[in-house]
């Protein structure tokens, strides 16, 4: 029986706590696992030790600001494609566009609107799946030489058809190619091919 799918973590850093407290509320009420940081130092060393789905990142910040943090983040191979979205009282343009331009795949600001909130964390939680999908049928795809079952990004074996079906619009039907009819089953085999002639 395959396990539960794991709920995707976001990694929220504030240096507000009571901000925090709330984001945290909202996230997981909709069955998000949540973790904290209050500078942007301490969320570097979380995601050292793991590796979270998404990254709400406030700007100002003491120490490394949030536009400091997205730009270290988005050098490292392993956190260059991690969605992090500002969350920021900064509301001029040139913040915005700067958020965009160290690598932010979205900018809110507060105070926020917590129905846009969920629905933005959500899309990019989409995206990131999707890209990971695609990344995995573009890659190798660990198959078992005996059974052909394939392992999917969860680490769990499961059949070719099924991990198809749900990664592509493909279905499938089956039939058997003339070798495998020939060698398992001779006798019709042969009727068939007579009746072809």
């Amino acid at each position: 029986m395959a396990e539960p799918q794991r709920k995707p973590l976001i990694l929220m850093v504030d240096d507000n706590p009571e901000n925090l407290r709330l984001l945290g509320a909202i996230l997981e009420q909709q069955g998000y696992s949540t973790a904290f940081a209050i500078s942007g130092n301490e969320a570097l060393h979380f995601i050292n030790n793991e590796l979270p789905d998404l990254i709400l990142l406030d700007i100002m910040m003491p120490g490394e600001d949030g536009y400091a943090v997205c730009t270290r983040l988005k050098e490292m191979s392993a956190t260059k494609m991690l969605p992090i979205i500002f969350l920021t009282a900064r509301t001029e343009t040139v913040d915005i566009v700067k958020g965009f331009t160290v690598g932010g795949v979205d900018y809110i600001t507060k105070p926020f609107n917590q129905a846009e909130l969920l629905a933005r964390v959500k899309t990019h939680l989409d995206l990131k799946r999707a890209r990971e999908e695609i990344k995995t049928l573009r890659g190798l795809l660990p198959t078992c030489a005996w059974c052909r079952r394939i392992r999917n990004e969860n680490g769990e074996w499961e059949s070719i058809e099924k991990y198809v079906q749900e990664h592509t619009e493909a279905d499938f039907s089956h039939g058997m190619c003339p070798d495998c009819l020939t060698e398992k089953f001779p006798g019709i085999a042969e009727r068939m091919q007579e009746k072809s002639r």
